[in-house]
């Protein structure tokens, strides 16, 4: 009977710790999206929950996850650059350069493809692939996983957020993208003219912040927008100042790198690129997939005059054939004036969004 007592008891205990790891759900993550924004698709096998964002925000400032154990994804994103990087080229852990500047993480969770040539369909895709390549953290994912499961904190923190222990790239990857997903830019004075001028409710901050666009904030986004004038919105459009495209913006006659068309093989992709987001475009120098131009001064003066006629030249350009549009100087003024407008100052101060080491 004492031994049938004994076999109960250590069945009741074994049954409710068994009930109470089953139990264990991560909190959802309550993502708010911005009112003058479309829905955000939330992949159905990684639902963001607060468990996950949290270790994603982590494991983007982890430099545990390179060989040397001295880079981080934040290593090549900078928060005062936008998240993109500074430098022309980032530079991996052997001291190597890759051959394009690294993009902008800003307002992501809206994209279907990835990287400059768009050869990841996902931001759980696109993040596996830093970790593992040799010019950029250059570690196995066995080894980034093993150098995880050492540290008690993760085991504990990756149990939480996805209910179950063990650690693998593929968590990694959700997470991360769960935290990157959170990294919405929707608060500077453009969001308000775009609001005002589509007739939608603003807050009371927003009126005022209305109170200080000038006229020629004003101005620039009528040329901004106009055919005759700087013709940047067939690109660069809506709340989040992009459209889903690869373009050859006239940037060279010949082909280094075939950007699209490296991944495709088509012809008539080579030379195009993903069109990034204009969002913060006074923060994020340098620019283009190579990071020629340094200034948006240099930018501007590509588009009035310096495009390049090229066989899979975008046919939205206008004015290719005399190489730009032909901005004068006041017109150039004015343009630079509307992009400093979507500058959001929150979005790179966010602390939610710093490292939690």
């Amino acid at each position: 009977m004492k031994n049938l007592l004994v076999f109960i008891g250590l069945l009741t205990l074994f049954s409710a710790c068994k009930k109470d790891k089953a139990s264990f759900q991560a909190t959802p993550y309550a993502l708010e999206i911005p009112s003058h924004f479309p829905d955000m698709l939330i992949p159905a096998d990684n639902p963001m929950t607060n468990e996950g964002v949290e270790l994603g925000r982590w494991l983007f400032y982890e430099k545990r996850l390179s060989g040397n154990d001295s880079m981080s994804c934040a290593s090549c994103h900078f928060a005062t650059s936008s998240f993109s990087d500074p430098n022309k080229y980032s530079v991996g852990i052997d001291g190597i350069a890759g051959t394009r500047n690294s993009m902008a993480l800003i307002n992501l969770g809206w994209d279907n493809f990835f990287f400059w040539d768009g050869r990841a369909s996902s931001l759980e895709e696109q993040i596996l692939e830093p970790i593992p390549n040799p010019i950029e953290m250059h570690q196995s994912w066995s080894d980034a996983v093993y150098k995880l499961n050492l540290d008690i904190n993760y085991r504990n923190k990756f149990y939480r957020a996805f209910g179950e222990p063990g650690i693998d790239s593929t968590k990694v990857a959700k997470a991360i993208a769960q935290f990157i997903r959170t990294m919405i830019s929707a608060s500077s004075k453009y969001d308000v003219m775009y609001k005002f001028e589509n007739g939608m409710t603003l807050t009371t901050q927003e009126q005022n912040t209305l109170q200080f666009v000038d006229v020629e904030e004003w101005a620039g986004y009528d040329l901004f927008k106009s055919l005759n004038g700087a013709d940047c919105f067939h690109c660069h459009n809506g709340p989040l100042m992009r459209v889903k495209k690869y373009s050859n913006n006239g940037l060279d006659p010949n082909f280094s790198d075939l950007g699209r068309g490296a991944v495709t093989g088509n012809p008539e992709d080579y030379g195009k690129f993903k069109v990034p987001t204009l969002r913060n475009i006074a923060l994020s120098a340098p620019y283009m997939h190579d990071g020629r131009f340094q200034t948006l001064d240099e930018v501007i003066e590509h588009y009035s005059s310096g495009v390049l006629i090229s066989p899979t030249l975008d046919p939205l350009i206008e004015f290719a054939d005399q190489g730009g549009v032909q901005l004068s100087t006041q017109e150039k003024y004015l343009l630079k004036k509307f992009l400093l407008t979507l500058t959001d100052n929150s979005f790179i101060s966010n602390p939610k969004f710093k490292d939690p080491h």
